[in-house]
């Protein structure tokens, strides 16, 4: 189907969800990397990272957002420096057939929910949280526990945060 198809009969699908009519080349793979590291970094830095000139990078970002492959640009922030130090991972298990739309319409009003994916295998829902301490983050875990389409949830506490990467392609392996 081609993509202004896809567009029309997906026409509430944002467009990062649909299919790119060409893959990325190394360039765009290159400055994709290069904003992930400084999203603040100018066309010009950016263009000596790669060999390009600043015009050309701009227009490769242009071209990048227009297909929805960049959607914003932000910062990275250090959620312990706000107060969040402590953080987990729940798995949410729920009653008969709840959808994804249930799921996210309830997980989306808790601040502390930073990301929320549907899985595979018998957990149904995976929240990656963050509280400001051991007892915050009980208060969450009970909270999420007390939601209707909820039977249980299972919590993991993480330690340390050992990688974070962003969501940028891999460097190509040599």
């Amino acid at each position: 189907m081609p993509l202004r198809a896809l567009v029309r009969h997906h026409g509430d699908v944002p467009p990062a969800t649909l299919p790119h009519p060409d893959p990325l080349d190394p360039l765009d793979t290159a400055i994709l990397r290069e904003l992930a590291v400084d999203a603040r970094a100018s066309y010009a830095d950016v263009g000596a990272a790669v060999s390009l000139s600043a015009p050309a990078v701009k227009r490769r970002v242009d071209r990048l957002r227009a297909r929805g492959v960049i959607r914003g640009f932000t910062v990275r922030l250090d959620p312990a420096a706000l107060g969040w130090e402590t953080e987990a991972f729940i798995e949410l298990y729920c009653h008969g057939s709840t959808s994804p739309a249930t799921m996210r319409a309830a997980v989306e009003t808790y601040p502390e929910v930073v990301a929320a994916s549907t899985v595979t295998g018998d957990v149904d829902l995976v929240l990656q949280v963050r509280a400001r301490d051991m007892r915050h983050l009980e208060r969450v875990v009970e909270r999420l526990a007390a939601e209707p389409f909820v039977a249980r949830t299972r919590s993991t506490v993480v330690l340390s945060a050992l990688l974070r990467r962003p969501d940028v392609p891999a460097a190509p392996a040599d």
